[in-house]
């Protein structure tokens, strides 16, 4: 019973730590994709010196 036990809690630890990776990846993207692309100018250089920082183009 004490195999079962911990191969549920290696299960489930798996399933936590795939569902921040997907959390994190998604904020990520919504932070480059839509804030790094937006057109009001305090949101745009709020991020600029971040984008430039990581090589990633924004103008």
């Amino acid at each position: 019973m004490t195999a079962q036990t911990s191969s549920a809690s290696a299960a489930g630890l798996s399933g936590s730590r795939a569902a921040s990776l997907l959390c994190s990846t998604a904020l990520g993207l919504f932070v480059i994709g839509i804030v790094g692309f937006s057109h009001i100018s305090a949101v745009h250089n709020a991020t600029h010196d971040t984008r430039h920082s990581l090589a990633f183009p924004c103008h």
